[in-house]
């Protein structure tokens, strides 16, 4: 199902009906965009989002190029559609709080062509375009303390930019930062990064990285345990005002 194109109707109260009055279509093609693999005719699909205000790449990624890891798009897809996220990250700054230098830091090392890794950072810096649309998602992004003391070769610079974009990030109306002090000794979040959304739809969906590819979760019984555990994880960080003085701390000690 094209859950970005659902949840950008639903948020627009239009029906088959009324969206394909404007678009200028019959209510069964619109019925089957929401199918997979279903692309209106390129004026149509201008007009239908430009009525959702939302671009056509969000509808319809496959009419642009795309440069995510292919395992990894049905969870793009997943993302564009939420109106939450709730993340954890043991190890990284989330992918969509990256700067580009930072996004580049966390490839050094891997098998990749220079053209690999400019589309790789191509196609995770063009997902933070979600942050700032008309209608972003509730991002709550919970981070562990020694992501943010550590950096790449000594590249302080990378990591006083970084620290200063999260702290721009979560400035944003719709983006919360918690950190996990140091001072915690064992919690939950050391079982590993977890990604949690929340579709306008009410289905919801959880993404768990690993060394492989990650894992797309939907089960139920698996979504409440992982729900559980991440509620644990930002139950021993920060308050948000609390996170702030220390992103603002860790920044300085960069320069």
């Amino acid at each position: 199902m094209n859950h970005v194109l659902i949840e950008a109707m639903t948020q627009c109260g239009e029906t088959a009906d009324s969206l394909a009055a404007q678009v200028g279509v019959d209510p069964k093609s619109v019925q089957r965009w929401v199918n997979p693999g279903a692309v209106p005719h390129p004026r149509h699909r201008s007009t239908a989002a430009r009525v959702l205000g939302r671009d056509v790449g969000d509808l319809w990624p496959s009419t642009v190029r795309r440069r995510e890891p292919a395992w990894f798009r049905r969870w793009a897809d997943i993302e564009r559609a939420a109106v939450s996220l709730r993340t954890f990250q043991l190890a990284w700054v989330p992918g969509l709080l990256q700067t580009e230098a930072y996004a580049r830091a966390t490839l050094a090392g891997e098998a990749l062509s220079v053209a690999e890794v400019d589309g790789l950072v191509e196609g995770r810096t063009a997902r933070q375009s979600i942050l700032r649309r008309d209608r972003p998602p509730l991002l709550v992004a919970v981070i562990d303390e020694t992501v943010l003391r550590r950096t790449l070769g000594g590249d302080r610079a990378m990591m006083r930019e970084q620290c200063a974009y999260l702290l721009a990030c979560a400035e944003l109306p719709s983006v919360r930062v918690h950190v996990v002090p140091s001072t915690v000794g064992i919690y939950s979040g050391h079982g590993g990064p977890i990604t949690l959304a929340e579709l306008g739809d009410g289905s919801a969906w959880a993404h768990v990285d690993s060394q492989g590819r990650g894992e797309i979760v939907d089960s139920a019984t698996d979504l409440a345990t992982l729900s559980r555990r991440w509620e644990l994880i930002r139950g021993v960080a920060m308050s948000v005002d609390q996170s702030r003085d220390l992103l603002e701390e860790v920044a300085a000690s960069w320069t």
